[in-house]
């Protein structure tokens, strides 16, 4: 599969797009604002640029493209003598819907950054992936990113024994699970070392993204949404609507590290000091309100399909070729299987919130 053309978040406004189910996210991009402001405190005890570069990471399409950036602006704004001027850069995947960004985010965030600073903003979209260089050296000084690290640049190859799963389960065999922790380890020490020579020295990042508390890759706090999508998926083979062969090679380019996992490849790459490495969690059954707090009383299995769907539904399409009708059936299939668990037991979301600095060459 290839990733880079055909991994996306849903655009547009429609019910199952990013924009309208991206709340949880939103919640994540809250919860790093104290971190992100500490960050900020330190950059500006060590220099006062008066230019800076801002890059958001994986800015998706929707209300959350630019309150990061909003934030880190706000914040800079807050203990900054004088405005400085600020270059803000946008990175998603080519296949991100940039004109709805900019066609109807942006004015918006041009009329507020007015009311709070006297600096010049420029704002541009750049597309390409992350896992790659997009800045000449010595470029920027706050970097951002936000749900976007747990996805890997290609599925793992080797997949081929994971019969029955579309990601790593406890009933994989052990070499899946290593495909999937070198894939990570490949993709985000290759994140690290394009970073590092963007960073200006002294540079902050903050990333938050998917992770997991258990040393065990196939935790049930990292593997379970994927575990009860596959069965969705597998109701569907068993009923002739989908071919089991294509069922079988579908797998998520998707992986949640544990902490020692970030921190090795961190200290591995060498470039960056670790600051934070926070963890929290977020319960399933909060995704009513999360999701979609004006219709409170709608069934909290569609809330959370929608959401899902948000985000899978571009890689599903592209593997299976799916129509409207069967795209539906799946995460309908996938709402009740949400409902039926959610009743019975407690689960959750697990997040890191990493703040990294450029060390000195």
């Amino acid at each position: 599969m290839e990733v880079v053309q055909v991994l996306h978040m849903n655009g547009g406004n429609g019910k199952t797009s990013y924009a309208q189910n991206s709340l949880l996210q939103q919640k994540v991009i809250s919860k790093s604002k104290r971190v992100i402001k500490e960050a900020v405190a330190n950059l500006y005890n060590n220099n006062s640029p008066k230019t800076v570069a801002i890059v958001d990471f994986g800015c998706s399409s929707g209300p959350n493209t630019l309150f990061a950036v909003s934030e880190i602006i706000e914040a800079i704004e807050k203990i900054c003598g004088e405005s400085p001027e600020y270059n803000v850069f946008l990175v998603d995947l080519p296949s991100n819907d940039f004109n709805s960004v900019f066609k109807s985010l942006l004015p918006d965030f041009q009329r507020k950054m007015k009311e709070y600073t006297k600096g010049q903003c420029f704002v541009s979209g750049t597309p390409g992936s992350f896992h790659g260089r997009l800045f000449p050296t010595n470029t920027l000084h706050f970097a951002y990113s936000s749900s976007s690290l747990h996805w890997l640049s290609q599925v793992p190859r080797g997949l081929e024994s994971n019969k029955g799963n579309i990601y790593i389960n406890s009933t994989s065999p052990s070499n899946i699970v290593k495909e999937y922790c070198s894939q990570f380890q490949k993709d985000f020490l290759m994140f690290l070392e394009c970073r590092s020579k963007e960073m200006r020295i002294g540079g902050y990042m903050v990333l938050t993204f998917l992770g997991r508390r258990n040393n065990d890759p196939s935790a049930k706090e990292c593997c379970y949404l994927w575990e009860l999508l596959a069965m969705a998926l597998n109701q569907l083979v068993l009923e002739g609507m989908i071919d089991e062969e294509k069922f079988n090679s579908f797998n998520i380019p998707f992986y949640a590290p544990s902490p020692l996992e970030v921190k090795c490849q961190v200290d591995k790459q060498g470039s960056f000091c670790t600051d934070k490495l926070e963890i929290y969690e977020h319960d399933w059954n909060e995704c009513r309100n999360e999701f979609d707090p004006s219709e409170a009383t709608k069934d909290v299995g569609i809330i959370f399909a929608n959401f899902i769907k948000s985000g899978m539904e571009p890689l599903i399409i592209n593997h299976f070729g799916f129509q409207e009708a069967v795209i539906d059936e799946v995460f309908n299939r996938y709402s009740s299987i949400v409902n039926d668990c959610m009743a019975k037991e407690k689960n959750e979301f697990v997040y890191f919130i990493l703040s990294i600095t450029k060390k000195d060459d």
